[in-house]
């Protein structure tokens, strides 16, 4: 959110950020107020397992299970209170929240400001064609697939997510609100996806109130503190190869370790991200606590990744296939449209031998159509600019009130 804050407070916006304390400086930095949350219990969303010590011991679905229940579901109502306090103190127009912060959506309908949902995941609203976010399934719109997809919509919210429904029905309660089972919610004043709609599963029933607004990438910092052997990538007269877990999954045995292995014989340059404690590396391989991706990516052949949607809209950005291995979190959903989409490989594992990543990035080093695809994509994707669209967007929101629309179909 920080571009489209950044560039509501250049237009002269009043704008206040309810988040977690850990952001206060990026919040202020980017022209904002911060207000932290009170009643909502606060925790920090790079170590969830730090504030909820049971979710490290599920892995995929089940995982998935508890995220949604404890920490979406059982986050509303702290939520709640807080919105309802902060609309008294200080009346806004709008709210545009990320798509999990479902109170936000649930104060509109009992008389708070009309809101806007940003999707910080794959697309994962209900929709006849598609089956339900978090199974990984392709999506159908055959009479069959659509009969599928209606049967495991109702068996998800009754029973993978039954827990998490009785949760929201009961908390629903509470607030005074429509009970409703648990789904990823759209909104009906405005939602903004932030990529193509290439890059998405085809839906014929999309609400007229979605729009995409390309992928919101970091810009090139002004100061880059760069690691020692930058020069490497700069002058690198081999493919370059970047790998990375994101920010949740960092257990290197998964993927780095798996891809430093795989590719250690191969005339490549592999540069491990978020791998900054790393024993030994292969005389071929860098890695480094952090590197700046919009500096690196231009200089990447393949992306190896977990999934995280973020990473694979900035690789794509650049016109850069992926290779996809990952299962936890919205993982699995990434996946299932890189191969969709055709701009890259699903290993459909968390841990994929080492022989079958070299197999993949060797498959997506030459002219593959993988490559190609990412390429059309990825130039689709620099038309858009995603912080000046959505800020647009909110504009028109908070100006009239009501609900903004498409004025042509996707």
């Amino acid at each position: 959110m920080l571009p489209i804050v950044r560039e509501l407070a250049r237009r002269g916006h009043a704008v206040r950020w309810y988040t977690g304390r850990r952001y206060a400086a990026q919040v202020e930095a980017a022209g904002a107020e911060f207000l932290p949350f009170v009643h909502a219990r606060d925790f920090d969303d790079a170590d969830f397992g730090a504030t909820f010590p049971q979710r490290n011991l599920r892995r995929g679905l089940r995982q998935l299970q508890y995220d949604v229940q404890q920490i979406f579901v059982g986050g509303i109502e702290g939520n709640m209170h807080d919105l309802r306090q902060i609309q008294r103190d200080w009346p806004a127009d709008a709210v545009l929240a990320d798509q999990t912060l479902v109170a936000a959506l649930l104060h509109a309908e009992v008389g708070g400001p009309p809101c806007a949902l940003l999707g910080v995941l794959p697309l994962g609203i209900q929709s006849r064609d598609t089956a339900p976010f978090g199974l990984g399934l392709p999506p159908s719109a055959t009479p069959a697939g659509r009969i599928r997809n209606r049967a495991l919509h109702w068996l998800t919210q009754q029973i993978v997510f039954g827990a998490a429904s009785h949760d929201l029905a009961a908390a629903c309660g509470r607030m005074g609100v429509r009970p409703r089972p648990f789904a990823l919610p759209p909104s009906p004043h405005l939602m903004l996806q932030p990529t193509v709609p290439g890059f998405e599963y085809p839906q014929s029933d999309l609400p007229r109130t979605l729009h995409f607004i390309g992928p919101i990438t970091p810009p090139v910092p002004a100061q880059m503190n760069l690691p020692a052997w930058w020069p490497d990538v700069l002058e690198a007269k081999r493919p370059v190869v970047l790998v990375t877990q994101g920010t949740l999954a960092t257990d290197p045995r998964e993927l780095i370790l798996p891809t430093l292995k795989a590719l250690e014989n191969e005339d490549v340059l592999v540069i491990a991200a978020g791998a900054g404690g790393l024993d030994s590396l292969p005389a071929n391989a860098r890695a480094a606590a952090f590197v700046p991706f919009a500096a690196l990516l231009p200089h990447v052949s393949v992306y190896v990744t977990n999934g995280g949607y973020g990473g694979v809209q900035s690789a794509l950005a650049h016109g850069v296939p992926v290779v996809v291995a990952g299962g936890s979190e919205d993982k699995t959903e990434v996946a299932g449209r890189v191969a969709y989409a055709g701009v890259g490989l699903n290993l459909r594992t968390a841990r994929p031998t080492p022989e079958r990543i070299r197999r993949a990035v060797l498959g997506l080093l030459g002219d593959s159509s993988q490559r190609q695809r990412a390429q059309t994509l990825g130039a689709e994707m620099r038309l858009h600019d995603a912080p000046n669209e959505a800020a647009t967007l909110v504009e028109q929101l908070a100006r009239t009130g009501r609900a903004v629309k498409r004025t042509i179909s996707l």
